[in-house]
């Protein structure tokens, strides 16, 4: 056998037919057809299933049609790699159709009432007969709560992250990186409790008479809370993947380590540091319980987070997801999706930002 000669599955392959040996798309996509006929006649045909059923032996069936076909036309090791290869790509559609359902359902069902009225007007004086109210004040709670929220955790987050990767050493930073890891898993529920115990009852007394008050400001502390640990473990992460020879480099020619990590690691770092804050940024904007708990809610629109009751797009989506009137699911929907396309656009824009501002 020549050295242009070789051998697979039997098959002597040479530079004359080793791009000729080929399975059409016609012939997969017959054996899908006939893999999903075969399938629905045995399902529907013996009534021990419905279309999920049809659908997942017309899948098996397939890729067992499909590794005979290729093995005889381009043999087994270029059947296997299809096997696989179609593997891979339906997880990745079945990892992709619940995202694609959760956006279709909260488009067809949250167009109802993207109006004028909805975005203008509050829930106050909103009977359970009205058709009328919107959201309005729930939209400005979550804008004022999460953007207090995130300017305390950022700062605090990105700041720890730089001590735990570039200064901490010793059982102090294993500490704090242990306390990071256990709060990663905190429920906000418990974060909610706290800042109920700490801050509703015992410090917003010194500000009002001795009475106690719920705000917007004790919700964006207990956000914070929950954003911090998510922030400074992305951060953690991101920082670590800067290459030495950056830092060597700035170091060799006289730079500070302060300046080093201002100037060089943070730039490089900063769109994983940003992506990590927008994790944070939506898992904060979706929080009910802490918001229920230390905001209380409100149907007014109250513009000012430091005193009063105050709503957001979550408690809003919750309270009317369980109202009784017939207009209130319409309005839920709504405001979920308005939660998610808001949480949309503020990842589009600080992405952009990150990729104009980092490090080339």
């Amino acid at each position: 056998m020549s050295l242009l000669e070789r051998e697979t599955d039997g098959v002597i392959m040479t530079p004359d037919n080793i791009r000729t040996k080929k399975l059409p798309l016609v012939a997969e996509l017959g054996v899908a057809v006939v893999a999903l006929v075969v399938a629905a006649a045995l399902v529907l045909g013996t009534g021990i299933g419905n279309w999920v059923l049809v659908v997942f032996l017309g899948i098996v069936f397939y890729l067992v049609g499909l590794f005979v076909a290729a093995s005889r036309v381009e043999g087994k090791r270029s059947a296997k790699n299809k096997i696989w290869r179609t593997m891979i790509y339906a997880a990745c559609l079945l990892a992709i159709l619940p995202l694609a359902s959760v956006v279709w359902t909260l488009v067809s069902k949250g167009a109802a009432r993207l109006d004028g009225d909805f975005f203008g007007s509050s829930m106050n004086n909103i009977g359970a007969r009205d058709a009328n109210g919107g959201a309005y004040h729930a939209i400005i709670g979550t804008l004022e709560q999460v953007g207090i929220a995130t300017l305390l955790a950022v700062p605090l987050g990105v700041l720890g992250a730089i001590y735990l990767v570039e200064y901490g050493r010793g059982k102090f930073a294993l500490t704090v990186r242990f306390f990071v890891d256990v709060m990663t898993g905190i429920p906000s529920i418990v974060a909610g409790l706290f800042v109920l115990a700490f801050w509703v009852l015992i410090v917003s007394p010194w500000f009002n008479d001795g009475t106690p008050r719920f705000s917007g400001f004790a919700a964006s502390l207990a956000l914070t809370v929950l954003m911090l640990p998510t922030i400074v473990r992305s951060t953690e992460e991101m920082l670590r993947l800067v290459p030495g020879p950056l830092r060597e480099g700035a170091y060799a020619l006289g730079v500070p380590q302060w300046k080093t990590i201002l100037k060089v690691v943070l730039p490089t770092a900063l769109p994983g540091i940003v992506t990590g804050v927008m994790l944070a940024v939506a898992r904060a904007a979706g929080e009910t319980a802490p918001v229920l708990l230390v905001a209380g809610g409100a149907a007014a629109i109250n513009m000012d987070p430091f005193a009063g009751n105050q709503s957001s797009l979550s408690l809003f989506v919750y309270q009317q997801a369980g109202d009784a009137s017939r207009y209130a699911p319409d309005r839920a929907w709504t405001a979920a999706l308005t939660l998610v396309a808001l949480v949309l656009i503020l990842t589009i824009a600080a992405k952009l930002l990150a990729r104009r501002n980092r490090l080339s």
